[in-house]
């Protein structure tokens, strides 16, 4: 597995807030095998959304005709209507675009639980996608208009979006859904009979991360009484024995217009909209029932707590957690700070104190806050069988001696420089600022968020040192081995001020440049597209006009040939790992700092900026992939760390599962480029490279000799040019390079169940090997076969089966594996469950295949699939970074967007012979292979349809 499989995305649950979101963003330079620890403890739902346009170009609606309808506040483009019914809707137009985005907030999260129904908010966000009277069948509808969709529960909140294509039936029929799930839901006890095992099997992939289990006590013990101590997931028990009752009775009281706040941004007419909202909303009957009142306030702590958890696993942890104000309050942002100080990677404190010292392999940081007094919580990751109270006591004593030694203007000024950066890539995407207005709504009014990112400005050193004097104490401390003491030091963490005396300083400011209206089809991507070869480079120029300046960068090198790269497969992912560690002339703190100073996010292949530092910022990543700096102490480290995540994975269902099935498919020899070597293989391979093996391997492939390049967005196309010829024209790789193309195998099939113990979820993987390219005339009818069989995350036969109907999986799908170059092409099947339920799985699956088989699919799913897949795209060719990354597929095989065009159009001309003919042809579950992983002590009498032979 390469290095950058390593490197897997860090997310955090949708609690957060703008602050939160930003803290995420700036943590995106954790090492690999921190974020791969981190990847499974919280979830935030991947909304494809657009930004709002908040240059507020666009007049207003005329309400003047509505009786009902008042304006509320309005700033930075973004307008308030306030109905009679006490519902709200907030108006984002943005034309630049041709998609549409509606989000749904209710103000209800799982703080607002009762006893015994902890994980209930979450529960019904998962019932609110099965259906009303009038729509009956809402995933399935979402796939018929190519629809991205999806919701997330929080905290304090509870949000639904959809993403579209830009057009008034799309728009008018989400709004028209949104009014109809809001009191219409059919929340049945046969839905709540499957879905709930479908939440609990999430569940049970939470309690696989080491991680996720720690965060998840560490609630639970920093609160007594406050619901914020209940993780949103809820208590498994509660989960399995929830009455529909129950569920009924909270979705009756939250989910009415007077708690919701609905979000429509991207290009629609605004008259349009706020009359299709007052058909739908405005109509609905003012609620009569009163909302409950909370007054429940965390005592003061008075002692520190620990606690030990003891369970397999590879890796230790150790974390601190301290109570710290609502999000509302002054002091919020100032530890904010303290936090960023503290937990940057590599520029904080305890960076330097436990990873540069070799104490711990990483360290990071996360703020769970909101509406209430939260927690801040700081943690390290130590290698298994090392000393681990050095850790415990080195972290504590950096956090609480923190405010002795107040940040330094340097400190202060990376904060504020990496938080405005953060904040500018935030309002561009639209992702992430649907979810953080939620939050910010959730908070009591939606300006929050800008005036969040006006008050970071006004943080000083004295405030942060004083407010983490006021929190960082020992007996406000949540880690390690409780002690009674008599001498407590309790801090008092008071509460929010009235929200108008926060917003008494917030002023609206305006907004950044406004992008062009750009027409997203194949044909218009070609014609606005520049190409030339600079050096050995191919390069795609696609120049537009884009809001805030944004432009995207994708850049790809080749080199070497099989017989150069045999056995440099560790050697090449450390190559690439230390170039981020510095250049000769900046070390890796210093190179930090200057990606950020060029608001470069991203990685150096591909990446994000904007106009004005898109020149430095390409001159930055040249000198890093040309001159590294390979520094001994910084090898070693990575080292370390790589080897640590490796082992991490040892006793993971979802990596034993791949290894086994890797391995069976694997006919290379060891040290092949192609080759898949085994957990073992791998450290193995790692601790063996040398810094000598880097420098060597770096001088001999790396080069421009061979390569493409893709730039997107805002820029000048004959300064980049000469920017590009001047850093890449010249640069050569010494060895010659061939594509190594991968072999196509014929393979037996085999069934194999691995034992994974003290693990909640287990994992079912299947394959099939195909022999098959792009260019296949069978390709498009395949394609759009595997979208109806399990390419739909809600929608499709896998869908509808083994979670919808059977309840048995969150997870479940199917996916194809076919290249332009190789005939070496998969098809793969992939689910998690509870290890009881894997069979039942596996018994799903194979059903479905033959039923299919058998039966086919039908004219109303190809319908579907036609429409879904075509408008999918579209909505792909409207981001910037997927044209860019497209461009470097496309140019690697000598292709333009025409071929993605003819190919769409074969899509739409295929008949429904066509598409069950190949799915007969090419999907033998004879011949399909099978994996499960799973812990076998908590599996009881299961025979049917599963491999008997068990692997420790």
């Amino acid at each position: 597995m390469p290095l950058t499989q390593l490197s897997l995305p860090i997310t955090f649950n949708a609690d957060a807030t703008a602050k939160g979101i930003i803290a995420r963003l700036r943590a995106s330079a954790l090492s690999g095998a921190m974020t791969l620890m981190l990847m499974s403890v919280f979830m935030l739902a991947d909304a494809q959304t657009p930004a709002p346009n908040i240059t507020a170009t666009i007049a207003a609606p005329d309400i003047t005709h509505f009786a009902n309808i008042t304006k509320g506040p309005a700033a930075e483009g973004i307008t308030e209507y306030r109905f009679s019914n006490g519902f709200k809707v907030l108006l984002l137009p943005d034309d630049t675009k041709p998609t549409v985005t509606v989000n749904m907030t209710y103000l209800v999260g799982s703080r607002f639980e009762n006893y015994g129904e902890t994980g209930m908010a979450h529960l019904l966000e998962h019932m609110m996608f099965k259906g009303t009277p009038n729509h009956p069948a809402i995933p399935k509808d979402f796939g018929q208009r190519g629809m991205s969709f999806n919701g997330t529960t929080s905290l304090d909140r509870t949000n639904y979006y959809e993403f579209s294509q830009a057009s008034d039936d799309n728009l008018k029929w989400a709004i028209n859904l949104e009014a109809d799930r809001m009191l219409h839901s059919f929340v049945a006890k046969k839905d709540l009979d499957s879905e709930m095992t479908v939440v609990r099997n999430e569940f049970e992939k939470g309690e696989n991360s080491p991680v996720s289990v720690l965060f998840k006590r560490m609630q639970g013990v920093a609160f007594d009484w406050h619901s914020y101590g209940k993780p949103t997931i809820g208590n498994r028990s509660d989960v399995e024995n929830v009455k529909i009752e129950n569920l009924q009775a909270f979705y009756r009281m939250y989910y009415q217009p007077d708690n919701a706040v609905l979000l429509i941004s991207g290009k629609f007419d605004q008259g349009k909209a706020l009359n299709w909202v007052n058909e739908a909303f405005g109509k609905l009957p003012k609620p009569t029932r009163k909302l409950p009142e909370f007054w429940t306030v965390e005592p003061t702590q008075d002692g520190e707590r620990s606690f030990v958890i003891r369970r397999e696993g590879d890796i230790q942890i150790v974390a601190v957690a301290y109570k710290v104000p609502s999000e509302l309050h002054p002091d919020s942002n100032a530890m904010s700070f303290a936090a960023s100080i503290l937990g940057d990677t590599p520029n904080g404190r305890l960076y330097k104190a436990l990873v540069e010292t070799g104490k711990a392999t990483s360290v990071f940081n996360y703020e769970m806050t909101g509406y209430a007094p939260g927690l801040m919580i700081l943690a390290a990751i130590v290698k298994k069988n090392e000393p681990i109270e050095p850790v415990r006591a080195a972290l504590v004593d950096a956090v609480e001696k923190f405010s002795a030694t107040p940040p330094t203007p340097e400190e202060m000024d990376r904060v504020k420089r990496s938080t405005a950066n953060s904040y500018e890539s935030l309002l561009n995407d639209p992702q992430q600022l649907g979810i953080s207005m939620s939050s910010a709504i959730a908070l009591g009014d939606w300006r929050l968020l800008f005036l969040g990112r006006d008050q970071i400005k006004q943080v000083t050193s004295p405030d942060v040192a004083s407010a983490a004097a006021r929190y960082f104490k020992r007996d406000n401390r949540t880690v390690g081995i409780f002690q009674p003491n008599e001498a407590p030091q309790r801090a008092e963490v008071p509460a929010a001020p009235p929200l108008t005396d926060v917003m008494k300083v917030y002023k609206p400011q305006q907004g950044m440049a406004s992008g062009e209206v750009f027409d997203p089809s194949q044909a218009n991507i070609d014609a606005r597209t520049q190409h030339m070869t600079v050096g050995g480079l191919k390069l795609a120029l696609l120049p537009k006009k884009t809001r805030g300046e944004t432009v995207s960068v994708h850049l790809k090198f080749n080199w070497g040939d099989e017989k150069s790269l045999f056995d440099k497969n560790a050697i090449s992912d450390m190559t690439g790992a230390m170039l981020r560690r510095g250049t000769t002339t900046l070390n890796r703190q210093q190179l930090a700092d200057a990606f950020s100073q060029y608001k470069i996010n991203g990685g150096l292949y591909q990446f994000e900026t904007t106009r004005t530092n898109l020149a430095d910022a390409m001159k930055l990543v040249a000198d890093v992939l040309k001159h590294p700096r390979f520094d001994p102490v910084e090898f070693e480290r990575l080292q370390k760390e790589v080897i640590v995540g490796l082992e991490s994975t040892r006793n993971n269902p979802g990596s034993r599962a791949t290894e086994v099935m890797s391995q069976h498919y694997n006919l290379y020899p060891q040290g092949a480029w192609m080759s898949e070597p085994t957990i073992d293989q791998r450290i193995a391979s790692f601790k063996a490279v040398k810094l000598a093996d880097v420098v060597a391997f770096h001088k001999a492939f790396y080069g421009a000799s061979n390569g493409e390049m893709a730039i997107v967005g805002d820029f000048d196309t004959v300064a980049i040019t000469k920017v590009v010829q001047a850093e890449f024209g010249a640069w050569k790789s010494t060895v010659p390079y061939q594509r190594v193309i991968r072999k196509n195998f014929d393979v037996a099939p085999f069934a194999e169940i691995i034992n994974t113990p003290d693990k909640e979820n287990g994992i079912y993987i299947a394959r099939l090997n195909l022999d098959m390219r792009d260019s296949d005339p069978d390709y498009p009818a395949l394609l759009v076969a595997n979208y109806l069989f399990g390419g739909g995350s809600l929608k499709s036969r896998l869908a509808d089966r083994i979670r919808q109907k059977d309840g048995l999986s969150y997870t479940v799908g199917s996916s194809l594996g076919i290249s332009a170059i190789s005939r070496a092409a998969t098809f793969n099947i992939q689910a998690i469950a509870a290890p009881q339920n894997l069979a039942r799985v596996d018994l799903g699956v194979k059903e479905e295949l033959n039923r299919v088989r058998k039966e086919g699919f039908t004219a109303e799913e190809l319908a579907r699939a036609k429409s879904g897949m075509l408008q999918e795209n579209i909505q792909a060719r409207a981001q910037d970074a997927a044209v860019s990354a497209a461009w470097v597929k496309l140019m690697d095989l000598d292709r333009t967007f025409a071929w993605s065009k003819t190919l769409e159009d074969k899509i739409s001309a295929l008949t429904l012979d066509q598409v069950n003919a190949v799915f007969r042809e090419r999907i033998d579950p004879a011949k399909l292979s099978v994996v499960i992983a799973r812990d076998e002590a908590k599996v009881s009498n299961i025979t049917v349809g599963v491999p008997t032979a068990i692997k420790p």
